[in-house]
């Protein structure tokens, strides 16, 4: 999930914000404005209904951020890197270079967000409390005790044990620790999600044609989501399976032809496309990548314009290239292949060009690593 936009670091890692955040927060500042806090609390003003729905609404998202910081700093301390944060429109996600080294660091990261999010919902149910004691009642109220609840919901949420949430994470560190089988725990919390996922769906239907209305929808789509990100994780886990011990060195093409990226587009579709053997161009400055061009973005130029079209101004720019290193493992370059859109990597050493991974490359690791596997497998 990429950040429309950055807010900046926490704990040293940079946290973004996706636009999809805006839709959840509205309709949960809406919601509370317009329909639970008049109901609760009625003749007040609507710009008071206004000021406490925003105001509950961010300090959510605040605990949200909470949460997955929470998860950040956890995956630091056991060994794990920690490329960002991302808000979105189903909470957050931390985006992890890698994985836990073993079912116990397992545990720690994915058990961590829902325990925050737990305290924070404590936090705010123990104010309530004492101010409903002290004989206090109105929005105020009604705010503290709608963040405790909803948090604590959160936390009851997350650890239901199905992939991608929290509760997958402890399941998989369960599985994995009862069998010592990274891939099987994977798989078993995958499709525990997917199971999870079903649920919500026909549930979310249920409501929603006995009345329920926009929430029977969200909870489906809410199911949805679950589905698609549990087939995600079993596929991934799979494919990680398959790549386990593969370098980057094993599957790159080694030497790969560059251009300048000041030929212009007539230039190379007239004099080097036929002669070039692939469908990937890196553009290099003294042997360090600049730039990296494919041909569908050649092809998408207007004939018209080629002979004043750089290389360089059609290219995936040099901030969004993913670089790796010769030695580095395989499966720790395919979760970045998706940061620039042309899923390449470009394998440098000492900042100069020596070599390029494209999909093809992967595919035929994969093929190769699951014939490994059922040979090995085949032997027992």
């Amino acid at each position: 999930m990429r950040a429309s936009f950055r807010l900046g670091r926490i704990a040293g890692v940079p946290v973004g914000v996706n636009w999809s955040v805006l839709v959840i927060f509205l309709l949960i500042a809406w919601g509370l404005a317009a329909n639970q806090f008049p109901r609760a609390y009625p003749d007040r003003p609507a710009l008071a209904y206004a000021a406490a729905g925003l105001s509950a609404a961010v300090v959510f998202f605040l605990g949200l951020l909470a949460h997955e910081v929470a998860h950040a700093v956890i995956a630091k301390r056991n060994g794990i890197a920690v490329e960002g944060i991302t808000l979105w429109l189903f909470g957050g996600v931390s985006e992890l270079r890698g994985e836990a080294r073993d079912p116990g660091a397992e545990l720690r990261i994915a058990g961590i967000g829902p325990l925050v999010s737990l305290i924070i919902g404590l936090f705010f149910g123990g104010i309530a409390m004492l101010l409903a004691l002290a004989g206090a009642h109105g929005l105020l109220l009604g705010s503290l005790a709608w963040l405790a609840g909803i948090n604590i919901l959160l936390a009851i949420f997350n650890v239901l044990p199905a992939a991608p949430l929290d509760g997958g994470r402890l399941l998989r560190a369960a599985v994995w620790k009862a069998t010592g089988d990274r891939t099987k725990a994977s798989v078993v919390a995958a499709r525990a999600g997917w199971v999870l996922g079903a649920l919500l769906i026909g549930l979310g239907l249920w409501q929603f044609l006995v009345g329920a209305g926009v929430g029977g929808l969200w909870l489906a789509l809410i199911g949805w989501f679950l589905i698609g990100a549990a087939g995600m994780e079993e596929r991934q886990a799979r494919t990680g399976s398959a790549l386990r011990g593969v370098r980057v060195t094993d599957v790159m093409t080694p030497q790969p032809q560059t251009a300048s990226g000041d030929m212009t587009v007539a230039d190379f579709v007239d004099h080097y496309l036929f002669a070039y053997r692939h469908s990937t161009l890196p553009l290099t400055e003294d042997g360090r990548p600049v730039g990296l061009v494919t041909l569908d973005r050649v092809r998408g130029i207007p004939a018209d314009r080629r002979a004043t079209t750089t290389l360089a101004e059609v290219s995936c720019r040099a901030d969004e290239l993913v670089l790796a290193a010769p030695d580095e493992a395989l499966n720790d370059l395919l979760p970045r292949l998706s940061e620039c859109a042309d899923g390449r990597a470009l394998v440098v050493t000492d900042q100069r060009l020596v070599g390029i991974v494209s999909p093809s490359d992967i595919s035929r690791a994969v093929q190769r690593g699951s014939m490994r596997e059922q040979m090995t497998t085949g032997r027992r």
